[in-house]
């Protein structure tokens, strides 16, 4: 397992699979270990796929100070990750809250970022966030499923201010277009890939300043993909074309009966989708 040492001397590790060019892939969660991600769907055949531990995550170790576990500080790391795979440029693949690493990340080197997929991403860090009428209209599409009736309840009442993990095992199926056996045991790994302490500090107060990000982004010459699912509350589809128009260059793709975690739902158009991006440098292939 290859290590490097970030810019305070906390030895961060990092998981090197596949053939081909090399893609950067920042987790989600916030804060789970990068193992989530697995191949992408495949992916691993079309692209080198560097997944990075978030420090206090998997195989990181944990820093000295806890403030470095703010979103915005994170954004050295990633540039520590890039000179020590000697990149010049580097394709940057980010999933739901990693996405506002992501963003962070381009908005301070630009010039460092060859192109950016966005897969289901979180965008606190410009501000646009789901609001309840998103994810009542997600809840809505999933009428039907054996678990609907239970999952909507605990949605209505995590909006109306329950604890979330008492209610977690009846909203996880809505994050993932099938709640099938794969389903059940990628969201049952969460709780062993996951460091509540280092989530808390990710989202801490002076985290995001959406206002300079947008600015900066404007000016963002990669081109960047968003991936939105079709069954999704954060982002929707239409919020999602909301976060790729803050780009210069910026496309959507809705998978079709995704979730979430798109690779999962249909590992096949997800990789294609994803992979011929890449190829084409954001040009319609």
């Amino acid at each position: 397992m290859p290590t490097f040492r970030a810019y305070d001397g906390t030895v961060l590790a990092y998981h090197a699979e596949g053939e081909g060019e090399p893609l950067v892939c920042l987790p989600g969660g916030p804060m789970r270990a990068s193992a989530y991600l697995g191949d992408l769907g495949g992916l691993t055949a079309d692209r080198r796929l560097v997944r990075l531990d978030l420090r206090g995550t998997g195989d990181s170790a944990v820093p000295d100070d806890d403030a470095t576990y703010r979103c915005d500080r994170l954004a050295d790391d990633v540039e520590a990750l890039r000179e020590h795979c000697g990149l010049d440029r580097a394709d940057v693949l980010a999933h739901s809250a990693g996405a506002n690493l992501a963003l962070l990340y381009a908005a301070a080197c630009p010039g460092r970022v060859s192109s950016l997929v966005l897969v289901t991403p979180g965008a606190r860090a410009l501000g646009i966030t789901a609001t309840e009428e998103d994810w009542r209209g997600a809840v809505a599409l999933r009428r039907g499923e054996p678990w609907y009736e239970a999952g909507r309840a605990a949605w209505e009442a995590f909006l109306g201010g329950a604890e979330l993990d008492d209610l977690w095992p009846d909203i996880v199926p809505f994050m993932y277009g099938r709640w099938d056996a794969a389903a059940r045991k990628h969201a049952a790994d969460d709780a062993h890939q996951s460091d509540p302490h280092a989530r808390a500090g990710y989202y801490a107060e002076g985290a995001f300043d959406p206002g300079a990000t947008r600015e900066a982004l404007a000016a963002l010459e990669a081109p960047v993909l968003v991936i939105a699912g079709e069954y999704d509350g954060a982002p929707t589809p239409a919020r999602a074309g909301e976060i790729a128009a803050v780009f210069p260059h910026g496309t959507v793709a809705v998978r079709p009966g995704a979730g979430h975690y798109p690779w999962l739902d249909d590992p096949g158009a997800f990789r294609r989708t994803v992979a011929g991006f890449l190829e084409t440098g954001g040009r319609p292939p």
